[in-house]
């Protein structure tokens, strides 16, 4: 039987990747795209447009899989560094994450990928490493984004409890090539090697290459164990370090380090500046929240069930920076 995947996000970093990947495969994609995103059909590969929102305007992308072997992974969603819930990111979050749920079961769908976020699981205290749990709640996270990957998870393992094939993964800090839809931490070192990035704060997290997670998430499709989450990072890096591998591969200058107080001062009148702009804010008071934890989190488990292996974050850094200057293979 043919093997069939269906890929939500199709026109972002990690849909985007997984579909690059899948390119390679004998199998038949359908990828989903929203709004103004462009993608041409090529091979194996065919795009649908839709909204998660509105379901009836998924069905075109599950008919006719009744005779394929069909795996869903959805990665569509709205990533948000502002502290609280909007009825935007909520609605695509939240409620899309519920209509695939319900296609899933409509469909002879085999399996279903959610693509969550390490901010879903909630936060360990300072020096423990985070792990995966089985407990998602709004109320045990903080951030808007976060919130609505920690309900939408909820939902998820509700519906595996319920008998739905599904498994869950947490990626960390997304970075790497092939991004064109705005990633935020791809923008800060965009923005750096351009020269309109001031400054760089003092902190760091948790970064993983984006053909890490999609290899992740298609080994998630094949070899996870229904009902589980895997978390998909790499390692804990200063955002200094990063810019600083950047740096050394382009020949920028390096830059200041603010502490974090000072850029929390500073973080309102930023955000004025990018409106002003009308630019995306790099710095709001949940991001900087977020440097400042110093969380750490283990991919062990994905490693030891899937086979799971990351890449040295330094090739990953120059692999971005070749693909923004547009040497890259």
């Amino acid at each position: 039987m043919k093997k069939l995947y269906i890929v939500t996000g199709a026109g972002g970093h990690l849909g985007g990747t997984i579909i690059r990947q899948l390119q390679k495969e004998p199998v038949q994609v359908r990828g989903l795209l929203y709004g103004k995103e462009k993608r041409e059909d090529m091979g194996n590969v065919h795009y649908y447009r839709g909204d998660v929102r509105k379901v009836d305007s998924l069905r075109p992308l599950f008919s006719g899989c009744g005779d394929m072997e069909t795996y869903v992974i959805h990665t569509a969603g709205i990533i948000d560094i502002s502290s609280h819930v909007s009825s935007g990111v909520y609605d695509v979050n939240v409620g899309g994450t519920k209509n695939i749920l319900s296609l899933c079961r409509e469909y002879p769908v085999k399996r279903l990928v959610y693509v969550s976020s390490v901010h879903a699981i909630p936060r360990q205290k300072r020096g423990i490493v985070t792990k995966e749990t089985e407990k998602f709640s709004p109320d045990y996270v903080t951030g808007g984004y976060a919130k609505t990957k920690a309900e939408a998870t909820r939902a998820v393992l509700k519906a595996a409890e319920e008998g739905l094939d599904v498994v869950v993964v947490h990626p960390s800090g997304i970075l790497g090539p092939y991004d064109r839809s705005g990633n935020h931490l791809v923008q800060m070192v965009s923005e750096y090697l351009r020269g309109t990035l001031p400054a760089c704060v003092k902190g760091g997290y948790d970064f993983v290459d984006v053909r890490d997670v999609a290899s992740g998430c298609l080994l998630a499709a094949e070899k996870g164990r229904k009902g589980e989450c895997y978390i998909l990072s790499d390692k804990y890096c200063e955002i200094r370090e990063v810019l600083d591998i950047a740096g050394e591969v382009s020949g920028k200058k390096k830059l200041p380090v603010l502490p974090l107080w000072m850029a929390k001062l500073a973080a309102p009148f930023m955000q004025l500046h990018s409106r002003r702009k009308k630019q995306r804010p790099l710095y709001t008071a949940y991001s900087l929240h977020v440097l400042g934890s110093g969380e750490r989190f283990s991919h062990k488990k994905a490693t030891e069930e899937l086979g799971y292996s990351p890449r040295d974050l330094r090739l990953t850094i120059r692999d971005m920076v070749a693909d923004m200057q547009g040497t890259f293979v």
